[in-house]
């Protein structure tokens, strides 16, 4: 009895610790979005940038009332799209994508759910190119090179699968004319998940094909 009610609170300390974590990211992720967002009210947005908010403003977008302009949101995105580390792997990986339904949630969910499948066929194009990186600086072998990046390049649903939370960075709507709503939008994942989830995707299959080369997927990756 004491050894099951041992375990119980093992584990139960477990999940607490994993909670705890999970939270400290959160918190973590929404005071970075709520800092950037501060410095977006007070920047001033570049004209290329206002043209294009005046652009999709003439073909019907709008934003949902208590939302960052229009403009701002745009600005945001360029900003973090263009941020990279010392690798030149992006700090940030985006993806856009529309949708039409007759209710905004409805649109908005399912732009969503494109723009994530849309993120996995970015994160896949970055990790390979990373990986044709390492080649060039003798860190892997052309061969161990092609097997790990063909891999990832079939693995895109189950990339797709490991992402985690995204940011929202822009998203708007505009009203058809049969009323029906067609939401847009763009998120952000953060670069270091991203590897995270390739990794996560790329080893599986590596295992199911027999493959050996985990410790050199985790070189490339960065862990």
């Amino acid at each position: 009895m004491k050894k099951v009610l041992f375990l119980a609170m093992a584990m139960l300390v477990a999940c607490s610790a994993s909670f705890a974590q999970d939270a400290k990211e959160i918190m973590n992720e929404r005071k970075a979005v709520q800092k950037m967002a501060k410095q977006e009210l007070a920047a001033k947005v570049d004209k290329a940038t206002k043209k294009e908010a005046k652009r999709l403003a003439k073909e019907g977008w709008v934003v949902s009332p208590g939302a960052l302009p229009l403009e701002k949101q745009l600005q945001r995105s360029y900003e973090m799209e263009y941020q990279y580390d010392d690798l030149g792997f992006p700090k940030y990986i985006m993806a856009n994508a529309q949708s039409i339904a007759e209710h905004y949630d409805a649109a908005k969910t399912a732009a969503t759910s494109l723009a994530i499948t849309n993120l996995a066929g970015q994160i896949q194009t970055e990790v390979s190119a990373l990986i044709e990186n390492t080649v060039a600086n003798s860190q892997l072998s052309a061969e161990q090179a092609a097997s790990i990046s063909e891999t990832v390049m079939s693995s895109k649903n189950l990339i797709s699968q490991s992402i985690g939370r995204t940011i929202a960075v822009v998203e708007c709507y505009r009203v058809l004319k049969n009323k029906n709503r067609e939401v847009m939008v763009r998120i952000a994942y953060n670069g270091e998940m991203a590897k995270e989830a390739a990794k996560k995707a790329v080893r599986e299959e590596l295992v199911k094909k027999g493959e050996n080369l985990h410790e050199q997927l985790d070189k490339v990756l960065g862990f």
